[in-house]
C-alpha cells in the first residue's frame, strides 16, 4: 500500500494562530493514538499571508486517510480547532504518480 499526502489550507486570525498550531499537533497525536496513521507532518504558514496555515500530512495509506477522516468529528480537539478556523480554503488527498 502506498502513502497518501493531504493538504489542508485554512485562514486563521492572528490572535488564534498559536492555539490552532497547538491544537493541530494535538489532533495529529489523537489520530495516531491507536496506531500510526500519519507518518509525518508539516504545519506551514504562507509566506505572504501569515493568516493562512497549511497542513501537509503523510498518511501511511489512502485507506488510513479515509478511515481516519471519517472519525474527524470525534477527536477531542476537533471542535475547538474548527471554532478557531475562519475559512477552509482547500482540502485534498494526493498519491504519488511518478
Amino acid at each position: 500500500m502506498s502513502s497518501c499526502s493531504e493538504f489542508a489550507i485554512f485562514k486563521v486570525s492572528k490572535e488564534n494562530i498559536a492555539r490552532v498550531i497547538e491544537l493541530s499537533l494535538s489532533l495529529i497525536n489523537e489520530m495516531n493514538s491507536d496506531e500510526i496513521v500519519v507518518s509525518s507532518h508539516e504545519i506551514l504558514q504562507k509566506t505572504d499571508n501569515e493568516e493562512e496555515l497549511c497542513w501537509h500530512l503523510t498518511w501511511v495509506s489512502q485507506e488510513a486517510a479515509q478511515l481516519t477522516t471519517e472519525k474527524w468529528p470525534y477527536f477531542p480537539s476537533t471542535k475547538e480547532l474548527e471554532s478557531l478556523v475562519g475559512e477552509k480554503v482547500y482540502y485534498g488527498h494526493f498519491i504519488d504518480v511518478a
